[in-house]
């Protein structure tokens, strides 16, 4: 017993001194300035020349170093002295006098007068006019030409905010508002859109007449003029104290001042919306219980470029510290940057890249160094703070990391050619003979990479997973050097690598910050405690965790919509982002117009046939598969949609292909939401490096096969795999693809019988085998893998693959493009050779279960749904929350044309749409797209007779039509 009474004893003295340890901690903590650093890292390698960075740096380097004086010339965009495309001069427009619409297409010239020759920096005077809400993008030519690579793309931002106050739904919980354009007239130099250069430009102009030329690439953008400026050097924080003592300013003699970081005035991105934070309960506002959005930032605020503005009112002029409550824990062992500005100008040098160090936790930070706070001079009113992402040290990095990406995959191209993707591990195929200098681009690019290592310690003052993914590449490359003649033998490993290193660029690319809020305050006053003591977070914690067996989270979000006459159910099998989304576009606009209230319930995609058979259903489902209506409609468990008067009048939304899996029997049994189709993928850089062009016929896809193959080089055919327990298989898109362009027709006989042994089914199903037969197709194939790698330089693949390229490869960036499918050409009756590029499609569909006994309510939700404007709001709710990975493939055509596609990237998708033809479903439809694939099997496995084997296979497919046709009644 008296054990026990002693380790009782030593518990409670333990606990006792950590609870005392823990509030003493908190009290006496006040040191603010600790988590500052001044970080520079010197980098020891020189990049090479072909670097983004280094690129730029020689562009400033040939020019002869002058940098005039006190210069500032204004011109205005009216004064155009040449303009290409269509556009507008509007006059008094949101109070400014002249100004110059451009649209998406063409170009416009500016003539500037320079007196001394030398270099400038040129500010862009605009007004982010109203477009597809996706950033503005121009190219920049001096005197005729684009003086670097980095201004092939220049970004200018849109301006966002929420739409209304922060609201709450109907059990208390904060609604976050909908971030809408709040464009300005706003001011901007022009600089690197990637922010891999710190500075704006820098551009050389000659003595004389010079010509300033902005090319549009997407969005319109108003410009009232550009302002062509001297360099100027920002002061450092010890001349602005001088400047204070000598303009004898004073200590300012207020109460503390909070700005809620969540009530930002101005966003330049609709992802910056508040958060909520529960982590820690000294967050303001805080609720253990509800949602509060309480913050802002965090992973959504860590893009180059992105900038919030917040807005405060100073009571009287003097000299202020600004502190600040932030958390910088999702970049581990990395340090964060931002461009700190104060009424849009930055007040010192100091504030340019801030750095903002990791820790695990809250804390509070003032702005200074580690042995004295900054003060800042404002003037009594209105002022703005404004903080920006900036990559800082980082930059340099990056854009050295990215070299070393494009020149490792191109040894690795180069060594396919002699290995192919599959090297006989028992063969010496002398790949340092054979490849130019190979042991020396090694070890270049493990140099380089070892003072890219040593820059991250350097940064972070520790390794982390970053330095291990460097780690990993430089013992391989090491590896390679001792032993070359094993190179071959670890080619899988060495794309893996590769492909770790892109990723690793997006993790030093992303500067997540999260603030509660910041404090304006003078010296001598006493902060809030940022860290909840041991029982506040105890407690806060427990009655989270008691909340968690009451809340009805199925209703979280759900707002008081008024009055409603009828509650319809509605079933989703997505992510909670975009249950999240649709809840806000229902109680904002659905809702109250139609008082029809929608319980929206978040379910397996399993889980809708059992209810369904139970009788237990919803009233309308969302997302279901292409083969979902009708083989519902088969069994009687879904409602024909064009039964209702107005169905032709919605129907005209959608392309007609888009229907095609919703017929039986003469009626339509679902709406589409998404329809993605076929287009063709290729590396612009490696098509360029091997003189290929994209092929426009399956012809010349033949005919350049030799070419890509002398290179080991591959081509991309997708062949569908049944995953998991999915029973259906669909019919192979490329089959489908050729097979529609020879005149094909899926079913025939009244859809009693398979099409694919008649008219060309068999030459077509024979040509499209011999793809991996004859000529080695991969059958399987991570395209995005190999695609980023070089090693698929094309493929074919659904458009929505566009999604992925962009964030999954940044390191490829600008280095692909995709175009319609190959066509088949034909003679049309006036002896001309067309193309005919008929593709195929998946999608998604919403339906009305023909259990429910609230159908027309129902139809009023699906056409609210369907309809362009809630189909453009989602969309663009779901790129502003997600970024450009989670573009809707919305099937509402005019919603397409909305969202924030370039006019190039539209007006392929568009070509290729209007070829877009459906494949029907039939009653034992499912065996066709097996049966398909077993023919196909047997083909490349067995090297069976094609057009024997698609008879076979045929027959087969009609005797499942004939048994489900019978087992339903129909003739």
């Amino acid at each position: 017993m008296k054990k026990i009474h002693i380790i009782i004893l030593v518990v409670c003295i333990v606990f006792i001194g950590f609870v005392v340890t823990d509030a003493l901690t908190i009290a006496f903590d006040k040191d603010t300035l600790k988590y500052n650093q001044n970080i520079t890292v010197e980098q020891s390698r020189e990049a090479s020349d072909e670097s983004y960075v280094k690129n730029y740096k020689n562009y400033v380097e040939s020019k002869p170093q002058q940098f005039p004086q006190n210069k500032e010339i204004t011109v205005y965009a009216t004064d155009f002295s040449h303009i290409e495309g269509d556009y507008e001069i509007l006059n008094d427009y949101q109070n400014v006098d002249q100004s110059l619409l451009t649209f998406e297409t063409g170009k416009v010239v500016l003539p500037v007068d320079i007196e001394s020759e030398g270099f400038y920096r040129v500010k862009l005077n605009y007004y982010a006019y109203p477009g597809k809400s996706s950033a503005i993008e121009r190219r920049i030519y001096i005197n005729g030409e684009v003086p670097f690579d980095a201004a092939e793309r220049v970004v200018l931002h849109r301006y966002y905010g929420s739409e209304e106050v922060i609201y709450q739904d109907y059990l208390g919980n904060d609604i976050r508002p909908s971030q809408i354009e709040k464009p300005i007239w706003t001011n901007t130099y022009l600089k690197d859109a990637l922010g891999y250069i710190n500075e704006p430009f820098n551009f050389y102009l000659e003595a004389g007449e010079n010509e300033i030329t902005i090319e549009s690439l997407r969005e319109p953008l108003l410009i009232e003029s550009i302002v062509v400026e001297s360099i100027s050097t920002l002061k450092t924080y010890e001349e602005m104290k001088s400047f204070y003592q000598s303009e004898n300013y004073q200590l300012a003699n207020q109460p503390i001042q909070f700005i809620q970081a969540e009530d930002a005035v101005r966003t330049t991105s609709p992802t910056l919306y508040p958060l909520n934070d529960r982590t820690s309960a000294k967050t303001m506002p805080s609720d253990p219980t509800l949602i509060k959005l309480n913050s802002i930032g965090g992973t959504n605020w860590g893009i180059a470029g992105d900038k919030i503005t917040w807005e405060f009112e100073v009571p009287t002029s003097g000299l202020y510290e600004i502190s600040m409550r932030v958390k910088q824990r999702l970049a581990n062992g990395m340090v964060v940057y931002r461009d700190i500005y104060i009424d849009g100008e930055m007040p010192f040098k100091e504030m340019q890249n801030y750095a903002f160090t990791y820790v695990n936790d809250w804390r509070m930070q003032t702005l200074g160094t580690n042995d004295e706070a900054f003060l800042f001079y404002l003037e009594a009113g209105t002022h703005e703070l404004s903080m920006e992402v900036s990559l800082g040290v980082y930059g340099q990095l990056i854009s050295d990391l990215q070299d070393v990406i494009n020149n490792l995959n191109k040894i690795y191209r180069e060594i396919l050619i002699y290995t192919g993707p599959s090297p006989d591990p028992f063969r010496d195929y002398e790949l340092v003979n054979r490849i130019p200098n190979l042991l020396g681009r090694f070890t270049e690019e493990l140099g380089l990479l070892e003072a890219i290592r040593q820059s991250l310690i350097d940064v972070s003052g520790s390794r982390s997973e970053k330095t291990g993914i460097l780690d990993t590449v430089i013992f391989q490359l090491n590896d390679f050097l001792r032993t070359p003649r094993e190179i071959q033998n670890n080619l899988s490993t060495y794309v893996s690598n590769i492909s770790s290193l892109g990723t690793l660029v997006i993790l030093l690319s992303s500067q997540p910050l999260e603030i509660d809020y910041f404090i304006l305050h003078n010296p001598d006053a006493t902060l809030p405690e940022y860290k909840a003591h041991f029982f506040e977070g105890l407690w806060y914690g427990f009655r989270a965790f008691l909340a968690t067996f009451y809340t009805d989270y199925s209703s979280v979000g759900r707002r008081d919509t008024g009055e409603v006459n009828e509650t319809i159910e509605v079933w989703l099998s997505v992510g909670q982002d975009q249950v999240n989304i649709l809840r806000k576009l229902i109680d904002e606009s659905f809702a109250p117009q139609s008082k029809i209230q929608v319980d929206l319930k978040l379910v397996s995609a399993a889980s809708l046939l059992p209810a369904t058979l139970s009788g237990k259903g919803p009233d309308v489902a969302l997302g279901q598969a292409d083969s979902t209506p009708v083989n519902y409609a088969m069994r009687n468990a879904t409602y024909p949609l064009s039964s209702f008067d107005d169905f032709d009048e919605i129907k005209s939304r959608f392309m007609d292909s888009a229907f095609v899996p919703y017929q039986y029997q003469g009626e339509y049994y679902g709406l589409p939401e998404q329809q993605v189709f076929l287009m063709m993928f290729y590396r612009t850089d490696i098509f360029e490096e091997f003189e290929l062009t994209p092929p426009n016929t399956w012809r010349e896809v033949i005919e350049m096969i030799p070419s890509l193959q002398k290179y080991n080089l591959e081509f991309y055919l997708p062949v569908p795999l049944t995953q998991g327990a999915a029973v259906t298989l669909p019919a192979n898109p490329v089959f489908s693809t050729m097979f529609y362009q020879n005149d094909g027709q899926f079913y025939i006989n009244d859809d009693k019988e398979s099409g694919f042994n008649s008219g060309l089914g068999p030459q077509v199903f024979e040509q499209w085998s011999s793809f991996y037969t004859n000529y080695s197709f991969p059958v399987e194939a991570n395209f995005n893998n190999r695609f980023r790698s070089g090693q698929m330089p094309i493929g074919i693949t659904y458009y929505n693959t566009y999604n992925t390229l962009s964030v999954f490869a940044p390191e490829i960036r600008g280095k692909w493009n995709f175009i319609a499918v190959p066509g088949t050409e034909y003679e049309d009756e006036f002896g001309v050779t067309q193309i005919r590029r008929e593709t195929v499609s998946s999608g998604t569909g919403a339906i009305i279960l023909n259990q429910s006994d609230k159908k027309e309510e129902s139809w009023e939700f699906l056409k609210w749904w369907t309809s362009t404007e809630t189909q453009v709001r989602f969309g663009r709710e779901m790129e502003g929350i997600l970024g450009a990975a989670a573009r809707y493939p919305t099937a509402n055509i005019e919603a397409m044309e909305q969202l924030p596609w370039t006019i190039d990237e539209l007006s392929k998708l568009k070509e290729q749409w209007e070829w877009v033809r459906g494949i029907p479903e039939v009653p034992g439809g499912y065996m066709t797209g097996r049966h398909l694939d077993n023919a196909f099997r047997l083909v490349l496995n067995e090297a069976a007779n094609p057009r024997e084997t698609i008879y076979d296979y045929v027959q087969m497919i009609n005797e499942e039509i004939a048994k489900k046709r019978r087992e339903f009644g129909l003739d």
